[in-house]
């Protein structure tokens, strides 16, 4: 589920007539300063972070002056939940409040139905008065069951005009979780003010993953669950994942205390049980996943080198670990030529170790060990029979035997060949809105190198006049050979004829990486 940030849920629910705070985001001091003093000084200041107990971790401040407002943003925009920064806090005009009431609507799985919770003593510590919570039916189409709602409401010593209040908002609440597909809608508390209004004074909203893109206005990045905001990697690995829909790719950063205090470790897994199994044999050897990566549902080799060049744009890893399920019924051989051709590009120097089960187990092995033999770090892979508890001690002892040395992220390494005059090139689209080129070297084109094209081709290549591999097709049927290239590129590689080059540049990585970063231009 799609999270919103508490000033997001606040933005919907006042849209639909639900009452909340005066206030407004800030993320500067000074910002916060500024909304305090037209607020009137007395203010809440809360930062904006998906995690629960705000107030126990300081993240939440009440304050009498704009400079009260101002030192408490400074505070929280210092702050951390596990690695991600707090990037924002919202500043509101305090409440009066007189009580505190509790709502949540959320989809139940099991019933196949929304169900609506109500509890008349809301705020922290709601979960252990379990007890006077009202589970009140809800219906898909007529909405929440007003009988029972009024009965629950009766118990309580709401004076009247409170009690429609409150009634409103809860009927109000089934329409706005319709409009916006929302998997849940929260609201903790729903503050009664001494002045007898009804405010919702804190809110969480989690939007259906599958449905998030009915709602553009939302202005959601990821439509998946996080305990974070979305960093810039998760974000271009959501592009990816988004562009091509040939197997799954999942990438979240994880959080972390201090890297200093950890050994790094780019973790790369296929299928989520053998994944999670492989995290735990990664951390009883000693190291810490900077992140989780799933590549499964039998990816092709642009997407899994798409998620190998998104991995080690991580700096401080002290290795590569890649892991699954083991039986997956995937092509082996498609990951390990997408493997190969990321850690060629980057010129890998930390240590790899990679395990490919599944079919092809075997070839994908040889590809990848092949490929990548003369790489400056040790690249190893193993096949299903070779447990996750193995493959980490063996890791660990290749990472040992490097004496922890750690990853930086660099710029790709591109043949001189590319964009010459003896080069011949077409265009391929690996997604939509992701494409690239395939550059192949007439002048050191070899016989043997033409054949394999033209094999791994089937039939899109042909000969020109000068015996040289050219499309036999048109521009558009080219832009599907992406991966079949992949594969040639790195056949070639371990042939000794290093004579194709698919270039994928990746949306917010290269044009980062080639200006910031170490590498360049220069022989493959």
């Amino acid at each position: 589920m799609a999270r919103l940030h508490e000033h997001q849920g606040k933005r919907i629910l006042a849209r639909h007539g639900v009452e909340v705070p005066q206030g407004a985001v800030a993320t500067t001091a000074e910002q916060a300063r500024r909304i305090a003093a037209d607020l009137g000084g007395k203010v809440v200041v809360k930062m904006q972070a998906f995690t629960t107990s705000r107030k126990a971790q300081g993240g939440i401040a009440l304050v009498d002056t704009p400079d009260g407002a101002a030192d408490a943003a400074a505070r929280m925009l210092q702050m951390r939940i596990g690695a991600f920064p707090v990037e924002k806090v919202l500043v509101e005009a305090q409440l009066d409040i007189a009580r505190e009431l509790f709502i949540s609507l959320s989809v139940d799985d099991a019933a196949r139905a929304p169900v609506l919770l109500l509890s008349l003593a809301g705020g922290s510590g709601v979960e252990q008065r379990a007890g006077a919570v009202h589970k009140i039916a809800v219906d898909v189409r007529q909405g929440v069951d007003a009988d029972q709602l009024d009965r629950a409401l009766a118990q309580s010593d709401l004076d009247e005009r409170a009690m429609a209040q409150v009634r409103d908002v809860v009927m109000k609440i089934f329409d706005i979780a319709h409009t916006i597909d929302a998997r849940s809608l929260e609201i903790n508390p729903l503050a009664v003010t001494k002045a007898g209004d009804v405010v919702a004074a804190d809110c969480r909203i989690a939007i259906d993953d599958y449905a998030a893109f009915r709602q553009p206005e939302l202005d959601i990045e990821i439509a998946r669950e996080f305990d974070h905001p979305p960093t810039e990697l998760e974000k271009i690995a959501y592009a990816i994942e988004q562009a091509d829909h040939r197997g799954t790719f999942y990438f979240a950063q994880l959080p972390r205390t201090s890297a200093a205090d950890e050994r790094l470790v780019g973790f790369h897994g296929a299928g989520g049980g053998g994944s999670m199994m492989s995290m735990d044999a990664l951390n009883g050897a000693g190291f810490a996943p900077a992140n989780f990566t799933d590549t499964s549902g039998n990816p092709s080799s642009a997407k899994v080198y798409a998620a190998a060049r998104i991995i080690l744009s991580q700096p401080g890893l002290v290795g590569y670990f890649g892991s699954g399920s083991g039986v997956a019924s995937q092509e082996q051989h498609h990951s390990a030529y997408g493997l190969a051709k990321a850690f060629l590009e980057l010129g890998l120097d930390v240590p790899a170790v990679i395990r490919l089960g599944g079919n092809n187990e075997s070839r994908a092995v040889q590809i990848l060990q092949d490929a990548c033999a003369a790489l400056p770090a040790t690249v190893e892979g193993y096949i299903k029979d070779d447990t996750p508890r193995f493959i980490a001690k063996r890791f660990r002892k290749l990472v040992n035997d490097a004496d922890d040395a750690a990853w930086t992220p660099r710029a790709r390494i591109i043949p001189d060949f590319v964009g010459s005059a003896g080069a011949y090139s077409f265009a391929v689209r690996a997604g939509d809105g992701w494409t690239g080129r395939v550059w192949i070297d007439h002048t050191n084109c070899s016989k043997t190198a033409t054949a394999l094209l033209l094999d791994r081709a089937a039939g899109a290549l042909t000969l020109d006049d000068a015996g040289k591999p050219v499309l036999a097709v048109d521009a558009e049927q080219a832009l599907s050979l992406d991966s079949a290239m992949i594969e040639a590129e790195i056949d070639l590689r371990i042939m000794g004829e290093p004579v194709v080059f698919v270039d994928l540049p990746i949306a917010g990585l290269d044009d980062t990486l080639d200006d910031t970063m170490d590498g360049g231009s220069g022989a493959l």
